[in-house]
C-alpha cells in the first residue's frame, strides 16, 4: 500500500517509514500528498519525543519524480514555483518540529533523498557499500531545487560545500562522515533504527538537538558569510574558474553557484526563495531536458539491457584471451583483471606482451601514489594476467577479444589461427573500429559466435563500449558480449555493421569537416577555438593529430582495397586532400610521428607555421556560428542517417554513444536528443541553410522530414527503435 507508516513507541518516539508505491520513494506530488498528511499529524501529537524517518525501500529515497521535471514546459513556471515552495515548505516544517528528528538512511540518499535527510537533526547511515548519499542534480542540467544548496552551504560552509554542488560528487558513508554530510554510521543494519532511538533518548531533553544549526540563535556559517574575505575572495574567482570549466554552455553550474552565493548573502528563507526561482529557470531549460533524457532515462534504458535480447540467461567471463598486446589490448587486459577475471594477454613475442602487463602495472602504482590502492591491490591484479605468446594459452578461454591492426587479412590469420582455442559456447570479439564485422567473420568456422567489441581510447578511461553485431551473429552471442561489458562495468551501445559503424563513422565526419575548413582557408585556430565554444572537450585539428593522419590514410587504403571506399563517395574531399598533403609531402602524420597539424616542442604545441601559409585565406568571410554548426550539425546529420540506415537500434545508442564515445557536447543530451531540443522544422531549415552554402552532405536526413510530418519528437526514453 502507497503510505508513510506511522508507529508510535513507549518512548513516544514515532517511527515513519516511507514505504510508497513502486520500487522506490519519490519526490512527486504523492510524495507532497503523504508528508503533508504526516506532518499534520506529527505537529498535533501529544507528548512526542522525537521523530525518525526511515525507509521501507532498499534505497533510502531516489529523488525528484524526472518525469514530472520534464512535463514542465515554457509557461508553467509561475505555477511549478508554487509547487516548489510548498515542497520547501514541507521540510522546513519537519525540521522546525519542537523535537529531534533523524533520518535512518538504510540505503542510497541522492538528491531530493539527500535533501530530506539535511532537514533532519541527525543522519545515521547503514555503513554499506550499497549507501551512497549526495547532491548530483547538476548532472542532469538541474539544481537541489528543495533546500539543498542552501542547507549544504550553511552546513559545511560555502568553499566545502561547492565541490559536492558544482560537480555532483556522490560519496558512500566513510567519506560522507569524514565530509560532515553525515553524523554517524552503523556497521549492521538491524543496529540502525536502536540507534537513531538511542540518540533522541539522550538528547531529548537538549533544546539545541531539535533546532537545525541555521535555526540556532547567533548561527554562524562555517567559514564565514559574505563579509569574510576569505570567503568573498572564493566568491570573486569561483565565477572566473566555472566559466572557465562550462563555457557558459552548461547554466546548472551557475544557477547553483549563484544560489550558494545568495545563501551566504542573505538569510535563510530568503536564500530558500532565490534557490526556487533558480531551480525553476533550470526545470525550464532545454539543456536541462536534453540532460535529464539522456543521462537518466537512455542511460538506464542503455545499461538496463534495453537492446540486449531477451530469453538468455545472465552470464560472466571466467577466462578472457587477449590478442594484440598493444595500447588497445593492453589497456582491455586492465579493466577485465579490475573486474575480477583471469586474462591471457598474448602478442608475437613474450617481450611485447610482458610490456603490455606492465601496463596495467603503472597504473596501479599512479593508484597507489594517489592512496586509491594498495600494494596487495596491485599484486592480486597482475596476478590475473598472464603474458604469453603461445596459443595455447587461449585454450578454454570463454571469450577472445582481437585488438590487432586494422588489416583484414592479419585478422583473417588470426582468426583462423586460434579461433578453435575458445571453450565450446565461447565468443570472439574483433575490437576494430571501421572493418564491417560480416568480413572479418568470413574467416570464423563460427561466424554466429563473431562480434566486434569496439574499444575507446584509453580503454580505463573511457566507459564506452560499441558492440556491433554481423550478418550471421546470434543474438546469445550478442547476450553474451553485453553481459560481458556490463562484467567490466562499462556501457554497452549495440549497432549493426556497416563501414566504421556508429562512432568512427559519425566522428569521422566531424574530422572531415574541420579538415574541409582548413582547406576552405578558416585559420586553424580558430576552428579549434569555436568547437570548444560549442562544448567539445577538444578542438578537431588536435584530435586528429592523436589520432594521427597516417594511421587515417592506411585505414581509407585498407577500406579501398575492400571495396568500402570510393573517392566519388567522400563528402569533404578538400579536407582528405589537406590529409594526404600533410602526410605524403610533408611527412606529417600525427603527433605519434612528430607532427601533423600541430608542431610539439618542449612539452607545447602550437599550429604548424606550414598550415597557415599553404591554406589560410585571411580575406574568407564566414561566421562564428556557421564554423560552430558546421561542426556539431555534421555530427548530428550522420548520427540520422545511421538511425535512418538501421545502422543504430535505437535513439538511446546514439545518443549516450554519441556523449561517451565521441565528445558530443553535454546541453545536447546527444546528438539526436539535440535535434528534438533544437526543433525540428528549425533544424530542417538550418541543415537546408548550411546545404546551400556549403554542399549537400548538409541536407537534413528524411526521418526528420518524417517525424515532422508525424507531429513527434525522436523519443526520449530511448526505446525507439531504428526500422
Amino acid at each position: 500500500m502507497d503510505e508513510f507508516h506511522y508507529a508510535k513507541d513507549s518512548d513516544g518516539i514515532v517511527t515513519v517509514t516511507m514505504d510508497m508505491a513502486g520500487p522506490v520513494n519519490a519526490m512527486n506530488a504523492r510524495y507532497s500528498e503523504l508528508m503533508g498528511k504526516t506532518l499534520e499529524r506529527l505537529e498535533a501529537e501529544e507528548h512526542l519525543t522525537g521523530v525518525i524517518i526511515a525507509s521501507a525501500k532498499d534505497t533510502f529515497f531516489a529523488g525528484g519524480d524526472l518525469n514530472e521535471l520534464l512535463a514542465v514546459q515554457k509557461g508553467d513556471e509561475e505555477t511549478f514555483f508554487a509547487d516548489a515552495e510548498k515542497g520547501k515548505g514541507l521540510l522546513r516544517r519537519l525540521e522546525k518540529l519542537p523535537v529531534p528528528v533523524v533520518a535512518a538512511i538504510n540505503g542510497a540518499a541522492l538528491g531530493g533523498g539527500f535533501e530530506i535527510c539535511l532537514s533532519c537533526n541527525r543522519r545515521i547511515a547503514w555503513n554499506d557499500k550499497s549507501v551512497i548519499v549526495g547532491l548530483p542534480e547538476v548532472t542532469l542540467g538541474l539544481l537541489p531545487g528543495a533546500g539543498g544548496v542552501v542547507r549544504l552551504t550553511h552546513l559545511l560552509g560555502f568553499e566545502k560545500a561547492l565541490p559536492y554542488l558544482l560537480e555532483g560528487r556522490k560519496v558512500r558513508v566513510g567519506k560522507a562522515l569524514r565530509g560532515g554530510l553525515l553524523d554517524d554510521g552503523v556497521d549492521r543494519l538491524e543496529n540502525l533504527l536502536p540507534r537513531a532511538k538511542e540518540w533522541i533518548l539522550e538528547n531529548r531533553e537538549k533544546e539545541e538537538a531539535a533546532l537545525q544549526p541555521w535555526d540556532r540563535p547567533g548561527h554562524k556559517i562555517p567559514g564565514g558569510d559574505i563579509r569574510s574575505p576569505a570567503v568573498m575572495q572564493v566568491v570573486q574567482v569561483a565565477p572566473i574558474m566555472l566559466l572557465k570549466k562550462t563555457r557558459g554552455l552548461l547554466p546548472a553550474p551557475q544557477r547553483i553557484l549563484e544560489s550558494a552565493t545568495e545563501a551566504v548573502r542573505v538569510d535563510f528563507d530568503t536564500a530558500l526563495r532565490i534557490e526556487s526561482r533558480n531551480f525553476v529557470s533550470l526545470v525550464t531549460s532545454p539543456v536541462a531536458k536534453n540532460m535529464i533524457t539522456a543521462f537518466f532515462f537512455q542511460m538506464n534504458h542503455v545499461n538496463g539491457g534495453g537492446n540486449r535480447p531477451e530469453g538468455y540467461p545472465a552470464s560472466s567471463v571466467k577466462k578472457l584471451g587477449i590478442i594484440g598486446a598493444g595500447m588497445m589490448g593492453q589497456g582491455i587486459a586492465y579493466v577485465a583483471a579490475k573486474a575480477g577475471i583471469r586474462v591471457v594477454l598474448k602478442d608475437v613475442n613474450l617481450d611485447q606482451a610482458e610490456k603490455g602487463r606492465d601496463y596495467s602495472a603503472r597504473l596501479l602504482d599512479k593508484a597507489i601514489e594517489a592512496g586509491h590502492a594498495d600494494e596487495g591491490k596491485k599484486a592480486a591484479l597482475l596476478g590475473l594476467i598472464e603474458a604469453t605468446d603461445e596459443d595455447a594459452g587461449l585454450s578454454g578461454c570463454d571469450l577472445i577479444v582481437e585488438a590487432v591492426f586494422e588489416d583484414l587479412e592479419l585478422k583473417h590469420r588470426i582468426n583462423e589461427a586460434t579461433e578453435g582455442q575458445l571453450a565450446e559456447e565461447g565468443v570472439w570479439g574483433s575490437n576494430t573500429s571501421t572493418l564491417p564485422i560480416t568480413r572479418l567473420a568470413e574467416s570464423s568456422a563460427k561466424p554466429d559466435r563473431f562480434i566486434g567489441i569496439h574499444f575507446f581510447s584509453p580503454v580505463d578511461r573511457m566507459p564506452l563500449v560499441e558492440l556491433i553485431c554481423g550478418a550471421e551473429t546470434s543474438d546469445e552471442t550478442l547476450a553474451r558480449a553485453f553481459d560481458f561489458v556490463r562484467q567490466i562495468r562499462k556501457t554497452p551501445i549495440v549497432v549493426n555493421d556497416s563501414t566504421g559503424f556508429f562512432a568512427s563513422r559519425t566522428f569521422g565526419v566531424q574530422l572531415g569537416e574541420a579538415s574541409q575548413m582548413v582547406a576552405e582557408g578558416v585559420h586553424p585556430a580558430r576552428i579549434e577555438a569555436l568547437a570548444k565554444a560549442v562544448g567539445m572537450p577538444v578542438g578537431p585539428l588536435t584530435i586528429y593529430d592523436e589520432i594521427s593522419q597516417r594511421l587515417s590514410l592506411k585505414v581509407w587504403e585498407t577500406q579501398r582495397n575492400m571495396g568500402l571506399r570510393r573517392e566519388a563517395d567522400d563528402m569533404t574531399p578538400a579536407g582528405t586532400g589537406v590529409i594526404r598533403t600533410l602526410v605524403e609531402e610533408f611527412d606529417r602524420g600525427g603527433r605519434h610521428y612528430g607532427g601533423g597539424f600541430y608542431d610539439y616542442r618542449d612539452g607545447e604545441k602550437m599550429i604548424w607555421p606550414g598550415l597557415i601559409e599553404r591554406y589560410y585565406n585571411p580575406g574568407l568571410e564566414i561566421s562564428d556560428r556557421d564554423i560552430m554548426d558546421r561542426l556539431l550539425f555534421s555530427n548530428v546529420i550522420e548520427s540520422l542517417k545511421c538511425l535512418e540506415e538501421g545502422v543504430l537500434r535505437s535513439v538511446a545508442d546514439g545518443n549516450i554513444g554519441s556523449l561517451l564515445g565521441i565528445g558530443a557536447p553535454a546541453w545536447t543530451g546527444g546528438y539526436i536528443q539535440f535535434v528534438n531540443g533544437y526543433g525540428l522544422k528549425k533544424f530542417r531549415e538550418r541543415c537546408n541553410e548550411l546545404a546551400d552554402l556549403y554542399g549537400e552532405r548538409f541536407r537534413a536526413p528524411g526521418v526528420v522530414s518524417e517525424k515532422i510530418a508525424q507531429g513527434e519528437l525522436f523519443r526520449q526514453d530511448g526505446s525507439e527503435r531504428a526500422k
